[in-house]
């Protein structure tokens, strides 16, 4: 297999770009190398079969769209309150939402992982440790709520972002940063069922 890690990243940036456009379906090698404009048989020199090419293109996903333990060190250390941690939100979303081809490729890969256990086991491990991670950074950042705050914020975001990347017309932009506040005030700042 070639090693050329630029060639490589090219290529599964154009598999992200098939998966987003094609769906799962759509995503053969040689889709691959006409989007990424290189000779036929590229990309089964870079990936084994079908699977491997899936399982990478989902993991050059997160990491495009990881923005670095800097850059969220920075983003966290001003969020004290609900509005501050709003913001924060809201900065997630959009920068999210602004990678369009990469949520909707990964979407195409939770599907896909529904029938294909190693798939499934790869987005399983990463979505966890994402999660875990999150946990973990709002706890260290001693910022307020607990886990299950953060969990349920996490799932309410999440859906978010599908809706206004698949039906962005269902709710306004106004109706969308009023929820994000509502969340995070519900999630975080509300007494759990236990405390009350």
């Amino acid at each position: 297999m070639r090693q050329n890690p630029a060639r490589r990243a090219a290529l599964l940036d154009a598999a992200i770009e098939v998966l987003a456009r094609e769906g799962s379906r759509g995503l053969t090698q040689r889709a691959v190398d006409k989007e990424a404009g290189v000779p036929v048989g590229t990309a089964s020199n870079y990936f084994r079969n079908r699977d491997e090419l899936l399982v990478q293109t989902g993991a050059r996903v997160y990491e495009r769209l990881d923005p670095g333990e800097d850059a969220l060190a920075e983003q966290l250390a001003p969020v004290r309150d609900a509005a501050s941690y709003a913001a924060l939100m809201r900065q997630t979303v959009a920068r999210i939402t602004a990678f369009r081809s990469g949520y909707l490729a990964l979407l195409e890969l939770r599907l896909e992982a529904t029938r294909r256990p190693g798939l499934r086991t790869l987005l399983t491990e990463r979505v966890r440790a994402d999660v875990d991670a999150n946990v973990a950074r709002h706890g260290d950042a001693g910022l307020p709520g607990d886990a299950t705050g953060v969990l349920l914020l996490y799932l309410a975001m999440n859906w978010l972002v599908v809706e206004e990347l698949t039906l962005p017309d269902v709710l306004p932009e106004a109706v969308r940063d009023e929820l994000i506040t509502s969340a995070v005030q519900r999630a975080l700042l509300s007494p759990g069922p236990d405390t009350e």
